[in-house]
């Protein structure tokens, strides 16, 4: 499992680097509004680990030097991902982020979603003004799919028909396709061979699929050390790898029985423990971890046909970092 320590050792190379992508996020989300400004001086205070801006900067070294262009991506990227996770907590009534109050907790679902807003306005005025029509057309791509495959998975939770080849489908939009605009826009920063940028986009989409399946296994351990509450998918009947694995080799019966509890408005605990138990013994989780071990392999090996310097082996550990996590 990696810890905190890990990503430190990975961010040191580049601290530099790092502290010059932050002034330019301050400034880029700076208003003159009163009420804006202080929720923006809040966000920029409780941001997290900052993995996607971190990804830009080395997917740049990597192909040549870091630059101006390079810390814009990084910003743009950031304010997506701030963007959606501020919205996200509108929509999932989520009081708390990182340990710390939530924008709408604190202000209110209405100037959430304006804050959240203006953050995606912001990077999409950074773009048009430092006139980067590339790193708009990624970006704008990850906005879209993130919302449809959001969208699909909100759909299929309510009738519980989930196939593995449509979880995989939502998984690649609602949460590969900004992990892939990390890697294809730090490579345009630095070079434009469409070909390249095309193999670093499908570096990051097997690394956000694989990260997923991770994600979704986490939710299946007893212990509540992770960053959601254990069997909190379940209890919103999201419909995730290990759980379409049993469902698939179950009997006809025992899927039934297990979709009835699903579906119940008044989860017990000890039905998500019966859903969990029935899940590991089916083989769900080794499954599940196959898979996302063969996502993770993919990954670096398309990642391997690039130079071998500092900036690939820094994304070689970020990859390891972000999927073999317990959090």
């Amino acid at each position: 499992m990696q810890s905190m320590s890990d990503l430190n050792a990975i961010k040191k190379p580049i601290k530099e680097h790092i502290s010059i992508y932050q002034k330019v996020f301050r400034e880029t989300v700076r208003s003159k509004v009163p009420l804006l400004d202080v929720i923006m001086q809040y966000i920029t205070r409780t941001r997290g680990k900052e993995i996607r801006p971190i990804i830009v900067l080395y997917t740049a070294q990597m192909l040549g030097e870091i630059n101006e262009a390079t810390y814009e991506a990084a910003t743009l990227i950031e304010l997506l991902h701030t963007a959606t996770l501020v919205h996200d907590d509108v929509v999932d009534d989520s009081y708390k982020r990182r340990g710390m109050f939530s924008i709408n907790a604190l202000w209110k679902n209405k100037i959430a979603v304006l804050a959240g807003d203006y953050l995606l306005s912001r990077g999409l005025l950074l773009a048009v003004e430092k006139e980067h029509p590339h790193l708009l057309l990624y970006v704008s791509k990850a906005t879209r799919d993130m919302s449809e495959g959001e969208l699909l998975q909100i759909e299929k939770a309510r009738k519980l028909d989930i196939t593995e080849e449509l979880y995989f489908e939502v998984i690649r939009k609602k949460t590969a396709s900004l992990l892939a605009s990390c890697f294809a826009t730090g490579a345009y920063s630095t070079i434009q061979d469409k070909e390249q940028i095309e193999k670093l986009w499908m570096i990051g989409e097997y690394t956000g699929i694989g990260f997923q399946i991770m994600d979704d296994m986490l939710d299946y351990q007893k212990t509540s050390v992770i960053g959601k509450p254990s069997g909190i998918d379940l209890k919103e009947k999201k419909v995730t790898l290990p759980l379409i694995y049993l469902l698939h080799h179950c009997s006809g019966e025992e899927k039934k029985r297990i979709l009835r509890l699903l579906r119940s408005k008044k989860k017990k605990d000890k039905d998500l423990e019966e859903i969990r138990n029935a899940v590991i013994q089916s083989g769900g989780m080794d499954y599940s971890r196959e898979k996302m071990n063969e996502y993770k392999a993919k990954a670096l090996e398309l990642l391997h046909q690039f130079p071998d310097n500092e900036g690939r082996r820094a994304l070689e550990q970020i990859i390891e970092y972000i999927i073999n996590r317990e959090k």
